[in-house]
């Protein structure tokens, strides 16, 4: 018998690309720690059951220590069954021809009721991840319809923008990325999103200093920010989609692992970025699923409150915020959100 219980963990659209990259890493211990046992849900749509039937053989062949079970179904109820993490993976994509509201639409579909099974069957203290597109909204809908469950509980992936971020900016002030703190994603996932380095530093240094004395001063650094280094990580989903042909999967699947990781063992230093259901900081209307500088010490992310925006930051994050609301208007007029 297990010293340490084991942790369920649910991964919705396993079969996928996303899904493959993921299990082996949680598997490993990747996400809970290298002590903490697992047990794997792996839900899947009918179409997609093969795959994610031949990922569970994989993992068997692997003989995990950490291990304990996987199971693999199409039936929502058996796979939020007892969830501690819920990684909500799968989403329908937007396909040529479709409008966004389609999309919102066909992932209200999914996400709804994902959230409705969760409710009904999880564990009461279970932590669930939106991952798929459009997340935030997606965490929003699943957030609503699983009644019962504190909004708290309910966080969208901003961790891949976060660490695109520190990568560009490592590469262009040639250090490594974990001499960088403080960078912070607010807003949306999406194009509107805005990777604020004000409050960031490397060595000790504020990264805004770094960037003019490396690039030829303030200026010059500035218009690097605005012209290349926001727009480039806004769009690094699209610029790998371009050059691979298919939308990133190993670094979201690593930004996955660090989100849990940091989540149920701490931030070990400084701040990270996720889209949490918002209580009203920084002038954020309560309810959207809105990125912000969050830490953890294993009990659950808390945005870190009190940093200073200045009217150019202040005007980008109310632009993604004004994104974020459409978005949930739009949702709600489809009745996938209460009305009042």
């Amino acid at each position: 018998m297990d010293a340490i219980a084991p942790v369920t963990v649910t991964i919705t659209g396993a079969g996928g690309q996303i899904g493959y990259a993921l299990l082996f890493r949680i598997a490993a211990g990747d996400a809970l720690g290298p002590d903490q046992p697992v047990r794997l849900r792996l839900l899947e749509i009918p179409q997609g059951m093969r795959a994610a039937e031949g990922a569970a053989l994989e993992l068997q062949d692997c003989a995990f220590p950490l291990l304990r079970d996987v199971e693999v179904t199409d039936d929502a109820a058996v796979a939020f069954a007892d969830a501690d993490r819920a990684l909500l993976v799968g989403s329908r994509p937007r396909m040529v021809g479709m409008e966004r509201s389609d999309l919102l639409a066909a992932n209200a579909g999914i996400f709804a009721p994902q959230g409705a099974a969760i409710a009904a069957n999880a564990a009461a203290d279970v932590r669930v991840l939106a991952v798929g597109n459009p997340a935030n909204t997606n965490a929003l809908i699943a957030a609503a319809a699983a009644d019962g469950i504190p909004g708290e509980r309910f966080s969208a992936l901003t961790r891949l923008d976060h660490d695109r971020a520190v990568a560009q900016l490592a590469a262009t002030l040639e250090v490594g990325p974990a001499q960088l703190q403080g960078v912070t994603i607010w807003g949306n996932h999406s194009a509107t999103q805005f990777p604020d380095i004000d409050h960031a530093a490397v060595d000790g240094a504020p990264v805004r200093a770094a960037l003019a004395e490396k690039l030829g001063g303030a200026d010059a650094a500035a218009a690097w920010l605005d012209e290349v280094f926001i727009p480039r990580v806004a769009r690094r989903g699209a610029e790998i989609i371009e050059v691979r042909g298919s939308s990133s999967a190993a670094s979201a699947a690593n930004a996955v692992i660090a989100h849990v990781r940091d989540e149920a063992l701490g931030t070990r230093a400084g701040w990270t970025s996720a889209a949490l259901v918002s209580r009203g900081e920084y002038g954020v209307p309560e309810g959207l699923v809105c990125s912000f500088p969050v830490t953890s010490d294993g009990t659950g992310y808390r945005v870190v409150e009190g940093l200073d925006l200045d009217a150019r930051a202040r005007a980008r994050l109310d632009a993604s915020v004004a994104e974020l609301a459409a978005e949930r208007d739009a949702v709600r007029e489809l009745g996938a959100l209460p009305r009042s």
